[in-house]
């Protein structure tokens, strides 16, 4: 998806991750869509990282296959609307 994790090597978590938000993506429009359309919260960034990074939470039960695969499509459906090309299908493979 071409996407990058934001946080330092050494200091980053399994269970929440921050990921750098593309250059001209409007990232909280696309925090909204995914909460309005699939029903997926994402936090936004604090501090200086404010419209910067997007911080992913996968813990617990939805950390399943399932629902993986299920954000990575709704993610790469809005970026694709959006106009930012994204190849969905390989973040799907490399995810499983």
């Amino acid at each position: 998806m071409g996407l990058s994790i934001a946080s330092q090597e050494g200091h980053q978590l399994w269970q929440l991750n921050a990921v750098t938000v593309p250059e001209g993506v409007d990232e909280a429009a696309v925090r909204k869509r995914l909460l309005t359309d699939f029903n997926m919260e994402v936090g936004a960034g604090l501090g200086p990282f404010k419209g910067k990074i997007w911080r992913i939470g996968l813990m617990g039960a939805t950390s399943s296959k399932a629902n993986v695969k299920a954000f990575l499509s709704a993610l790469g459906q809005i970026l694709n609307d959006s106009g930012r090309r994204t190849d969905t299908e390989v973040a799907l493979a490399a995810a499983m």
